[in-house]
C-alpha cells in the first residue's frame, strides 16, 4: 500500500509540475506577443545617460514650483526624479521587462510635462488669471471651483488639461507593469513546476527504495557486521 501510494503521489506530483511548465511557458508567450502586436518602441533618448539632461531639467522645474508654494504657506513635498539604469532606445518592446523599463522612462517625460508634479498635487481646474499662488497647483491649476475658469456654454469649471496627461500616462503605465509582473508570475510558474517535478521523482524513488518489500512480504532486514 505505501508503494502504490508512493508512486501514485509521485505521478500527480509529477503531472502538476509538467502542466504548471506548461502554462507558465504559454502565459509568459502570450504577454511577449500581446507586447510585440502593440509595436511599442523606444524613444532615442531611452538610455540613462541619453535622459539625464531632461532628468536635470524637470528637477529644475519641479525645485522652482515647490519652492514658490512651500513660500506661499501650501504643505507640499517633491517626488523623486531618477533615471532609469536600464534602456530600450530604439528597441520595440516585446518582453516583461522591456515595458517595465518604457514604462520608467515615460514617468520621467511626463514629470517634464508637469514640471515635477505629480497627479495628486495638481489641480483639478483650470484657475483664474490672477488667482493667488497658495490657491493653485504652482502651474495655474486650482481644486477650488472659486477659483476657476468657468465654461460659458456649461457655466462649470474648466478641466485642467495639464493633468489629464497623468491620467494618460497611469493608464499606460499599468499595462505596461501588468505585463512585467505577467512574465514574473510565469517564471514563479516554472520554479513551483520544477520543485513539483523533483517531489514526485522524490516520491516515486522513495517508494521503490526505502520502502521495497522482500518476496516474503516483510521488509529486508539491516545486515549486521560482525567484529573482529
Amino acid at each position: 500500500m505505501l508503494q502504490i501510494g508512493g508512486v501514485l503521489s509521485g505521478i500527480v506530483l509529477i503531472a502538476f509540475g509538467i502542466g504548471a511548465i506548461v502554462l507558465s511557458f504559454n502565459g509568459r508567450s502570450t504577454v511577449n506577443s500581446s507586447l510585440k502586436e502593440e509595436q511599442i518602441t523606444g524613444s532615442p533618448d531611452m538610455t540613462p545617460d541619453a535622459i539625464a539632461g531632461e532628468v536635470s531639467a524637470a528637477k529644475a522645474a519641479q525645485s522652482k514650483v515647490m519652492s514658490q508654494l512651500q513660500a506661499a504657506g501650501v504643505n507640499i513635498k517633491a517626488s523623486p526624479i531618477e533615471a532609469p539604469s536600464c534602456s530600450v532606445a530604439g528597441k520595440q518592446v516585446d518582453t516583461g521587462s522591456e515595458a517595465r523599463c518604457f514604462a520608467h522612462y515615460m514617468r520621467i517625460h511626463t514629470f517634464e510635462a508637469t514640471s515635477g508634479l505629480t497627479y495628486s498635487q495638481m489641480g483639478r481646474y483650470t484657475a483664474k488669471p490672477g488667482t493667488p499662488i497658495k490657491f493653485t497647483d504652482g502651474l495655474g491649476g486650482t481644486n477650488d471651483s472659486a477659483h476657476a475658469l468657468t465654461d460659458p456654454k456649461t457655466q462649470q469649471p474648466v478641466n485642467n488639461g495639464r493633468r489629464d496627461i497623468w491620467v494618460t500616462y497611469t493608464a499606460l503605465t499599468t499595462a505596461l507593469n501588468s505585463s512585467y509582473m505577467a512574465t514574473q508570475l510565469a517564471l514563479f510558474g516554472v520554479v513551483v513546476g520544477v520543485a513539483l517535478l523533483l517531489a514526485g521523482i522524490g516520491f516515486i524513488v522513495l517508494a521503490y527504495g526505502a520502502l521495497r518489500d522482500t518476496p516474503t512480504g516483510k521488509a529486508e532486514p539491516v545486515a549486521a557486521t560482525s567484529s573482529a
